[in-house]
C-alpha cells in the first residue's frame, strides 16, 4: 500500500490476523530470531529526505535514528509499554535527549509542554509521577506525547483506544486527529473497532491471516464490501437502526500459518468457496476504482466455474 502525508490508513481484522506484527515489522522490532524478513520492501521518504530508503535493508544504526524520530508508534498496552521504575517525564524527555541531544532541563521543559498539549492537567507536577499513578486514559495520553515528541512523519497507533471507555476513546481519537492536522502526519491506525475506522480513517486494509483481504476507501468498505471476510466482519457488528434476534458470526477459526496451504486461507470459513478456492490463493483483484479484493469471485473466468447458487447469493449480498 501507499501512505501519503496527512492520510489515515485503518488496518482492521480479528485478533491474530497479523496487524501488530505488520506494524512492528515497519520499525524492525520483531526479534530475530525467531522472526526474519524473507522478502519485500518498505520504502520510506521523510520530509527532509532526498531519496526513499528501504527500511528492511538499512543498517540497525540508521533504523534507530528513524525509530521514534521520523516514524513513531503508540503501542497497544501503555501499562506494559511504560517503564514502571522511571517517571513519565523521564521517559518522554529521553526521546528528546536521544534524538536531539537536548540537555536535561530543556528536555524536561519540552516534556511538560507535551503533557499539557495532550491534556494532562497540572503537567509540571505530573511529569514527576510514575506510570502506576496515571489512569488508563492518562497513560495513553502520555504514550501519545512520547510518540509525538519529535513531530514524526508517520504515527503508527496500535489499538490506541483498547480498554478505554467511550468518552476517553473519543478524546484520544480527537487528540490524534488534532496532532495529525498540526504536523501533517500520516497515521496508520490498527484496530478491530470498525466504528473507530469509520470515524478517523481515509483508506482501509482488511487483513486476514497476515495478508490483505480487501483494500478500499473507507466509504466503500461500509457501503459495499467486496470480500466475504469483510462482509462477515460488518455483519457481526450490532446496528443501531436494525432489530435482530442475534448477530451473524464468522464460523470457524483463523488458519495455522505454519501449514503451507495452497488455496485461499479464508476458504474453510467462507460461505461462497468452491473447489478452485482450495487449490490456488487469489491475488488482489480490482473490483472498482480504489477498491480491490482478494477473492476469485471477482475473476470472471474463475467465477464461471463456481456453483450458480453461490454466485447468485454473492450478488444478493452485494459482493458482486
Amino acid at each position: 500500500y501507499d501512505l501519503n502525508p496527512g492520510e489515515t490508513l485503518g488496518i482492521v481484522g480479528e485478533s491474530g490476523c497479523g496487524k501488530s506484527v505488520h506494524a512492528m515489522s515497519i520499525l524492525r522490532l520483531i526479534p530475530n530470531p525467531p522472526g526474519k524478513i524473507v522478502g519485500g520492501e518498505i520504502l520510506f521518504q521523510g520530509k527532509e529526505m532526498k531519496e526513499p530508503v528501504d527500511l528492511t535493508r538499512i543498517p540497525e544504526q540508521k533504523i534507530r535514528r528513524l525509530r521514534g524520530n521520523r516514524i513513531a508508534m503508540i503501542f497497544q498496552e501503555p501499562v506494559t509499554s511504560l517503564n514502571p521504575v522511571l517517571t513519565v517525564g523521564e521517559q518522554i524527555a529521553e526521546v528528546i535527549r536521544h534524538h536531539e541531544g537536548a540537555g536535561f532541563e530543556e528536555a524536561e521543559k519540552r516534556a511538560t509542554g507535551l503533557l499539557e498539549r495532550v491534556g494532562i492537567a497540572n503537567a509540571a507536577k505530573r511529569i514527576h509521577d510514575y506510570p502506576h499513578s496515571f489512569s488508563g486514559g492518562m497513560r495513553q495520553r502520555a504514550m501519545i506525547a512520547m510518540a509525538l515528541a519529535m513531530k514524526p512523519d508517520i504515527l503508527i497507533a496500535d489499538e490506541p483506544t483498547t480498554a478505554l471507555d467511550v468518552t476517553v476513546q473519543a478524546q484520544i481519537l480527537k487528540l490524534i486527529r488534532d496532532m495529525q492536522n498540526d504536523y501533517n502526519m500520516a497515521v496508520i491506525l490498527i484496530t478491530h473497532n470498525m466504528g473507530v475506522v469509520a470515524e478517523i480513517a481515509n483508506k482501509v486494509i482488511v487483513m486476514y491471516a497476515g495478508r490483505p483481504a480487501e483494500t478500499a476507501e473507507v466509504k466503500q468498505i461500509f457501503s459495499h464490501p467486496r470480500h466475504p471476510y469483510t462482509w462477515g466482519l460488518l455483519n457481526s457488528i450490532p446496528k443501531l437502526n436494525q432489530r435482530s434476534e442475534k448477530l451473524i458470526p464468522i464460523e470457524g477459526q483463523p488458519p495455522n500459518l505454519s501449514h503451507n496451504d495452497p488455496g485461499c486461507l479464508f476458504a474453510p470459513r467462507c460461505l461462497y468457496a468452491w473447489a478452485d478456492c482450495r487449490l490456488m490463493a487469489p491475488t488482489l483483484l480490482e473490483t472498482e476504482k480504489t477498491q480491490m479484493a482478494s477473492c476469485w469471485l471477482h475473476d470472471p473466468e474463475k467465477r464461471r466455474q463456481a456453483p450458480a447458487s453461490q454466485v447468485q447469493e454473492a450478488r444478493k449480498n452485494g459482493l458482486l
